[in-house]
């Protein structure tokens, strides 16, 4: 009965009410959209990190992530590489040789990681060959080919079949110089990823280097599915534990290799908490002067159904209801239009090149697919019921304060 009384009350005064509940729904798509935004800026982040850089594992000598050092392999790999393709999650496994050097031309020189690959496995362990921009993947026959980021391009001042030399320390602590002749030209989404690090034949590194066929530096395994990570790690540390045991191996997924990225993901989900409830604390100030607009302008009216008995807490319950209805109302209002507009730029994109190269600086994409998980909106609108009790408390309290006998003989 009091539920009814008061979603008619709200439309008695359809302008004041429209123009709260046009408030309440666009703070609050503001506020989804731009949450929606920044979670897809980091779910991207990762998926490039994991898709082009990383994949979702790797297993490495534990030696060599102290000392960055050609020497430190893991024995036998392709052993280690039937065993792991056994386990079902399992999508590709590849190995990589991996070198610090610089690659230099006629104009200046820059420090490079030098990855060392077998280009038609890479191609199912990593997306990377679909980033060629200019010339393919490794494809030709001929030897001593490189594939180098545009970025690093430009900064060396070459071109698509230039020359580079990669100069580099062998395991005996040999420094030797190599020529290579640029056949492929990726861009990625990330710069610095661009211009650190180039891609060579693993057995032409191995042969430059001195390292025998049957070692390698690093194993990278990628997965069906990236919810698959933590059992496809636990399942390799057990199938491994001798080696782990012995401190010849260690397995880490690609949060704890690179676990900033993975900590901008959480603080993006703990700040789309706060921003709501910041939104809705500020909502919450106009709601509440609506409301005590709407107490103060029926003061002869509250005052007759005290008179004829209604009881306080059936008062305070009306002022609620009405409190209530005008903010799920302007709530679900801007959760329709929030649906709506991000499900329409997770097919689109947001294009952001006019500011891509500032984007790209910090491994970001310059074309933003907005999205949130569906739980997040109700979230929202619990949030919204607490504003809207919030809200209520002091309307109501002031109607509670009214004396029947004065109300009564207020004019209206």
């Amino acid at each position: 009965m009091l539920s009814r009384i008061a979603w008619k009350n709200i439309w008695r005064n359809k302008l004041r009410s429209g123009i709260i509940i046009t408030s309440i729904s666009l703070g609050l798509f503001g506020g989804v959209f731009a949450i929606a935004f920044m979670n897809g800026m980091a779910n991207q982040m990762i998926n490039d990190l994991i898709n082009l850089e990383l994949a979702n594992i790797q297993l490495h000598n534990p030696q060599f992530l102290l000392n960055d050092e050609t020497i430190y392999t893991i024995e036998n790999p392709e052993k280690k590489i039937e065993r792991i393709k056994k386990i079902e999650q399992v999508k590709s496994v590849s190995s990589r040789t991996v070198r610090m050097g610089m690659a230099s031309s006629s104009s200046t020189g820059k420090g490079v990681r030098i990855n060392g690959i077998n280009p038609e496995i890479e191609k199912q362990t990593t997306e990377l060959s679909d980033k060629i921009i200019e010339g393919s993947f490794l494809e030709d026959e001929r030897k001593n080919q490189i594939v180098v980021g545009e970025k690093l391009v430009k900064e060396l001042k070459l071109k698509l079949n230039s020359k580079v030399i990669l100069t580099l320390q062998t395991i005996d602590n040999n420094i030797t110089y190599a020529a290579f002749r640029i056949t492929g030209i990726f861009k990625t989404q990330n710069t610095m990823f661009d211009e650190s690090n180039v891609f060579v034949r693993d057995k032409e590194l191995k042969e430059i280097v001195h390292l025998r066929e049957n070692r390698t530096n690093e194993i990278v395994v990628a997965l069906s599915d990236n919810d698959f990570t933590k059992q496809v790690k636990s399942k390799l540390i057990n199938e491994f534990e001798k080696e782990i045991h012995n401190e010849k191996l260690i397995v880490r997924t690609w949060d704890e290799i690179n676990p900033s990225v993975k900590m901008m993901q959480q603080m993006s989900l703990q700040f789309s908490f706060i921003f709501v409830i910041i939104i809705l604390v500020a909502l919450s100030f106009g709601i509440t002067n609506t409301m005590l607009m709407v107490v103060m302008e029926r003061v002869r009216e509250l005052g007759m159904l005290m008179a004829v008995g209604m009881n306080k807490i059936k008062l305070a319950g009306m002022i609620f209801f009405e409190t209530l209805y005008l903010s799920l109302t302007g709530a679900f209002a801007g959760m329709i239009i929030s649906v709506g507009a991000i499900s329409i730029a997770a097919k689109t994109g947001i294009d952001l090149s006019p500011i891509a190269e500032g984007f790209n600086a910090y491994g970001y994409s310059s074309i933003i697919f907005p999205e949130i998980d569906t739980a997040f909106y109700f979230y929202v609108m619990f949030f919204v019921v607490i504003t809207a009790f919030l809200a209520s408390v002091y309307p109501a309290r002031k109607a509670l304060k009214f004396n029947p006998a004065e109300a009564v003989r207020t004019e209206a």
